[in-house]
């Protein structure tokens, strides 16, 4: 009878032991969904607000703006345009220049 109660209280005392080290691995497992939880919420509003930033970013009056002061651009007018025209050679394709030739016979991209 006492070899059962020693062995009975040792299977008293492990259980209570492996209760403990199971609640202690819940919480810090809750510990670390909690904080990984945050760690999304936080990444979600970092993108978000970079998405704003992105879309006021590229804005066509911003990147006008910026076209005209740093890149020096000015909108295109009549005045300005120059028009390159070929001079209209005999039919013969030893006239065009290799390029052109490709380019008219589809091998360049």
């Amino acid at each position: 009878m006492m070899r059962l109660n020693l062995v009975l209280l040792l299977g008293v005392v492990l259980s209570a032991l492996y209760l403990v080290n199971v609640q202690y691995e819940s919480r810090r497992l809750y510990s670390a969904l909690d904080r990984a939880k945050s760690e999304a919420r936080k990444l979600a509003q970092e993108n978000e607000r970079l998405q704003v930033e992105k879309r006021a970013q590229a804005t066509s009056a911003r990147v006008e703006s910026l076209a005209r002061t740093r890149l020096a651009m000015r909108p295109v007018t009549p005045g300005i345009t120059s028009y390159v025209s070929y001079p209209q050679a005999a039919s013969s394709s030893a006239a065009q220049p290799a390029t052109e030739r490709a380019a008219v016979q589809g091998r360049l991209p």
